[in-house]
């Protein structure tokens, strides 16, 4: 997903405190009694030490800011490898910019072996707030290699690491494709194109808000409904039919897409990638339409609609890009009984998207070896699977 409404609110809360005085006090931050670290009784991991690193509090007129590099060495102590982690950090439950999470996904940790969770966010508590410990970091979910999962999942995290395991296959099955048709050569090719790509990927900053216009308030000069087209994706489970939003110079507010499923299997869940045509023709990765109901079935044939309640404006290098035409594609497809859809590397080549779309995780990952590491332990790290 290319939003998240925990990182939206995290830096809500953070611009609130923009044009405080900056108190003198500033204290590191003791592990021992700073920080919480809850994993439930039958948890699958077990914490094997924590670091703070250069963590510490800063007080800020009524408020403290929690400026947190730790690092979480965890151990898997179940019995089926893991492939991703995501942990829950609250320093206030309620309060904006009080709790966030940090995910760890695309990695293979075999039972009884050891790895590390990097935590660099950013929190807010009030001052006056006292007793107990400043941060607690909880777990909220892991993926196993089966797509198995475990943890309370508040944060709707066995959906995220579903998707980001099944882009990881994706990818990976790619590459080694890639490796069995056309040898070390053109794996190499093909990792360069990738790093290339991420390179010179075009860049849209976005802010968004979940408050459209008052009722009653006066519509901005310029301001005009605009129809969304679509991507066609053969092998999609979902069909976007007619979708729109309102426009007014390089914003964007409430859109609203209609979709319908053409599988032959209910569906919990869909998301809806949006790209951004500028005046010049140039496309950008603006952002995406989740579906607009927690409670949301759409069943083998039938319609439904995406509404959610967002504001979007769109700029680069802090200059505004005015919205001169945008397109949706399916990104996300997750069934009623929790498999999920992504598009396969054949429509993604097959339209803008490629260049346009951040590389998943997983393939960073792999560039990542490629260009620190050389093609030898590339070609190692796709036989592992």
């Amino acid at each position: 997903m290319l939003f998240t409404w925990n990182r939206l609110v995290l830096a809500a809360g953070l611009a609130l405190l923009a044009g405080m005085p900056v108190s003198a006090q500033e204290t590191a931050l003791d592990p021992a009694s700073s920080v919480k670290i809850e994993l439930p009784p039958d948890s699958p991991l077990a914490l094997v030490s924590t670091s703070m690193g250069e963590s510490r509090a800063i007080n800020r007129g009524g408020a403290t800011v929690l400026d947190l590099h730790m690092a979480l060495t965890l151990r898997n102590a179940g019995f089926h490898r893991v492939r991703g982690v995501v942990l829950l950090i609250t320093a206030q439950e309620f309060a904006p910019g009080g709790k966030g999470s940090v995910a760890r996904p695309c990695i293979d940790v075999p039972p009884t072996q050891e790895f590390t969770v990097p935590v660099d966010i950013r929190l807010v508590r009030p001052v006056q707030q006292a007793g107990g410990p400043l941060v607690r970091v909880q777990l909220d979910g892991v993926l196993f290699d089966d797509l198995s999962f475990f943890g309370p999942n508040k944060l709707n995290s066995q959906r995220a690491m579903t998707f980001w395991e099944t882009e990881a296959q994706r990818d990976r099955s790619y590459f080694k494709r890639v490796l069995q048709a056309r040898g070390e050569k053109g794996l190499r090719e093909e990792m360069l194109l990738s790093m290339a790509k991420q390179v010179d990927r075009p860049q849209l900053d976005v802010a968004m808000s979940r408050a459209g216009r008052a009722v009653g308030g006066a519509a901005p000069a310029g301001e005009h409904v605009a129809q969304f087209a679509f991507l066609k994706m053969p092998d999609s489970p979902v069909e976007p039919i007619t979708g729109s939003a309102e426009i007014a110079g390089n914003e964007a507010r409430s859109p609203q897409i209609e979709v319908r499923n053409q599988s032959g299997k209910p569906v919990r869940y869909v998301e809806i990638g949006w790209l951004v045509k500028d005046k010049d023709g140039r496309e950008f990765v603006a952002g995406s339409v989740p579906g607009s109901s927690a409670a949301m079935t759409i069943a083998p044939g039938q319609r439904s609609k995406l509404q959610p309640d967002a504001a979007l404006k769109f700029s680069r290098t802090g200059r505004p890009v005015e919205i001169a035409g945008m397109t949706g594609f399916v990104s996300q497809v997750e069934f009623a009984d929790g498999k999920v859809w992504v598009p396969s590397r054949e429509d993604l080549s097959s339209s803008p998207l490629l260049r346009v779309l951040a590389p998943s995780p997983e393939e960073q990952r792999l560039t990542d070896i490629y260009s620190k590491k050389g093609p030898a332990a590339l070609i190692a790290e796709l036989n592992r699977y």
